[in-house]
């Protein structure tokens, strides 16, 4: 009951000297906690289930404008408060919502987060590029190449590029974020080559931390402690992690008495990883082995190319050619070729220079290396190789290209499919979004 004298009074704006803005009447949390005390002091009357009328309550709070404003925080909190700008858009202020929303829900339902398709609106449609069109977050890469290719150079190169903000072979840098590079295999050798980067480019305070240790992340509860490392190189390097590099990935399987030819023993790892990348939201890139034969890619369980959101692999001799034979939601094809340079720190007490193997910087086209032979086809994987060829950049789709090897005398599509796939495996030609093109 309201006494005599009492009126109704709006809250004031909140005080941008108040040491605790938080406890502000208005604000969201707040006014989501007493939702929250409110569904719990109805169900333990009525004998509710706690949880359904939390969600009915935030059902009918999502539903009601909410004042635009923007997290305590942000710096634009502070702006906003000292009039510098305005409230945040409405998508914005709706997304701050709906995040808020999926944290209580989460705290009080029994099963597994999720998430409404409305809700799905308050995630951006583009992804998080770290380095555009190759590196995002929250995805894993596989670096793929036969030994001395050159491919753990290659990742202490795009280590570099990542922390200090630098595109890399043309593809564009997002945004510097801190890098995390597990060095299980020669770990002084990636050291080195990431010195000889720092003197070249005249860098300090890169955001790179490397660690030796032999990780494992076969058994159900060891992400932990990657995540665990994740966190205390982002409080040593005060930046947040975007790229984990895992250098190797056989070393990382055998650590704990794994074997990578085994499909149960990767997905366990790769379960562990997919834990890393929900609770950190990094790119964690794995370098590998290809096995015998360098034209069936990676070394191991062939679980490793369904896993990956994106393969690389790494081929040539004096030019190196870096080619997506893999990849989810991207064209595959090349990507771009690079040298090898060897840098010289200077000279050892014998007078002998001490120098490491790095990429250089030069600018290599693409389409600079001399073309390999051409492995051996069969009669089919010829002819249906040369009707691809000849269809140009645009490519045929599957109908297109069976019918025309219908006419060339390759009559059932069994023998299509083989050749196709023979082709594919030799990696001559790549399919994108239904259509079929050679590469190179």
């Amino acid at each position: 009951m309201k006494h005599e004298n009492q009126f109704d009074c709006p809250i004031p704006a909140p005080d941008a000297d108040d040491p605790f803005p938080h406890t502000h009447p208005g604000t969201d949390d707040l006014r989501y906690q007493a939702h929250l005390r409110e569904a719990e002091r109805r169900a333990f009357s009525n004998g509710d289930d706690l949880a359904e009328l939390a969600e009915r309550s935030h059902k009918i709070l999502l539903a009601t404008p909410l004042p635009k404003e923007w997290p305590k925080d942000s710096p634009e909190y502070w702006r906003w408060m000292a009039g510098e700008i305005g409230p945040p858009p409405a998508d914005t202020n709706q997304a701050l919502d709906i995040k808020t929303i999926q944290r209580d829900r989460a705290a009080t339902m029994r099963g597994y987060p999720l998430v409404t398709f409305d809700e799905m609106e308050a995630d951006p449609p583009a992804k998080s590029w770290l380095i555009k069109g190759i590196l995002a977050r929250g995805e894993t890469s596989a670096w793929i190449a036969p030994p001395g290719a050159m491919k753990s150079a290659l990742l202490a190169e795009a280590a570099i590029c990542v922390g200090a903000g630098l595109d890399w072979h043309g593809y564009r840098n997002k945004g510097a974020a801190g890098v995390l590079y597990f060095a299980i295999e020669r770990s002084d050798l990636v050291k080195r080559r990431l010195r000889a980067h720092r003197a070249r480019l005249g860098l300090a305070g890169t955001p790179i931390c490397v660690s030796s240790a032999t990780i494992d992340l076969t058994h159900p509860d060891a992400f932990k402690k990657v995540i665990d490392t994740i966190r205390d190189a982002q409080t040593i390097l005060g930046d947040d992690i975007g790229l984990v590099i895992i250098d190797t990935f056989a070393k990382l399987i055998a650590a704990a008495g794994g074997d990578e030819n085994s499909a149960k023993d990767q997905g366990a790892v790769f379960a562990n990883v997919q834990r890393v990348k929900n609770v950190t939201g990094v790119h964690v890139a794995l370098i590998g082995h290809t096995g015998k034969d360098e034209s069936r890619g990676a070394r191991g369980s062939n679980a490793l190319l369904g896993d990956v959101d994106v393969m690389v692999t790494i081929g040539g001799d004096e030019i190196k050619s870096v080619t997506v034979t893999k990849a989810n939601d991207a064209p595959e094809g090349p990507l771009f070729s690079f040298k090898s340079d060897v840098h010289e720190f200077g000279t050892d007490e014998d007078g002998d220079p001490i120098t490491v193997n790095i990429v250089s910087d030069e600018d290599i086209s693409s389409q600079s290396e001399r073309k390999p032979a051409e492995p051996k086809l069969s009669t089919n994987q010829r002819v249906m190789y040369r009707l691809l060829s000849d269809a140009g950049p645009t490519g045929l789709t599957v109908e297109a290209w069976n019918e025309l090897a219908k006419e060339n005398g390759i009559a059932t599509k069994q023998r299509h499919y083989e050749a196709r796939m023979a082709l594919k495996d030799k990696g001559l030609v790549r399919e994108y979004a239904g259509v079929w093109r050679v590469n190179g």
